[in-house]
């Protein structure tokens, strides 16, 4: 019976039975091998923060023979270290609550309203978005010196505004198009003042955009070295520039300066578990 079930089915039903299945097993074989040529430098960064520096530069071995947290330690216990951590993550989480706040109302105007030059102004705010962070690392300077807010984490996060407001208002404003106006009038009729309706019921609307925007925002502020390296100096230094600390007249401290890029990766990866469900649908639905 089997025999003859099998002899009814078309040859070409197997045969495409059988690329298909070619295609998946390929497939996987491909992003298995995409997966580990990523992970490659990550797990190396682990490696060498695991490994004195006699051990780094002695040889090459693929896992620590003598393995050490002494590099760890050395960032957890001196202040200059892991203050670099606590400065960082002041600034980044300032500028991505300044830029998600400033951007929702401004989201909100361009999905709603048509006004005189609002294609353009719309345009412009993206060409900022677009300038090297260096052309604006002097006027910053300058501009932050005459006022008194250089070496201040108000001045690396209000610098980076300039950047990440644009990006979030672009983000925000194609969720913002998706839900429909009925909503908002309906709320209108219902009695709701236009802080109660935007609070309460448009915001949950698009909470999966704010989630996007606010990802973007925080993962660009974190990883920006030039202009929070050229606004600081001493009291809101980032690990980034406390990072170039490592360079003596020995060398390099390849162990300490390993064991301080694993850290910094652990933030960004920490975002990422949290608004992961976020992002998948901000990638679906919105302008991402």
């Amino acid at each position: 019976m089997a025999d003859a079930k099998t002899a009814s089915i078309p040859g070409d039903m197997i045969a495409d039975t059988s690329r298909k299945r070619l295609r998946v097993k390929g497939s996987a074989v491909v992003m298995v091998l995409y997966i580990l040529f990523l992970m490659l430098p990550i797990y190396w960064l682990l490696n060498m923060s695991l490994k004195t520096n006699a051990e780094i530069l002695g040889g090459f071995s693929l896992w620590p023979r003598d393995l050490t947290l002494a590099n760890y330690a050395t960032i957890l216990t001196d202040p200059s270290w892991y203050m670099g951590y606590v400065n960082s993550m002041i600034y980044v989480v300032m500028n991505t609550v300044i830029s998600v706040t400033v951007a929702l109302p401004a989201a909100y105007a361009f999905s709603r309203y048509s006004f005189l030059g609002d294609k353009h102004l719309f345009f412009w705010l993206l060409t900022n978005r677009m300038a090297p962070p260096a052309v604006f690392a002097l006027p910053f300077f300058q501009l932050y010196s005459s006022v008194g807010l250089f070496d201040t984490h108000i001045a690396v996060a209000l610098a980076h505004c300039l950047f990440n407001v644009p990006l979030a208002v672009w983000i925000l404003e194609g969720f913002m198009r998706g839900v429909p106006r009925e909503i908002d009038e309906t709320a209108y009729i219902d009695g709701y003042s236009f802080p109660r309706f935007f609070v309460k019921i448009f915001m949950p609307l698009i909470a999966s955009g704010i989630g996007v925007a606010a990802f973007f925002c925080f993962m660009f502020s974190w990883v920006e070295l030039l202009l929070s390296r050229t606004l600081t100096s001493v009291d809101a230094k980032p690990i980034a520039a406390t990072m170039t600390r490592t360079v003596s007249a020995s060398g390099l401290d390849w162990g300490v300066l390993a064991a301080a890029g694993v850290l910094t990766i652990v933030p960004g990866a920490l975002v990422i578990y949290f608004v992961r469900n976020y992002i998948a649908k901000g990638f679906a639905l919105g302008r991402v």
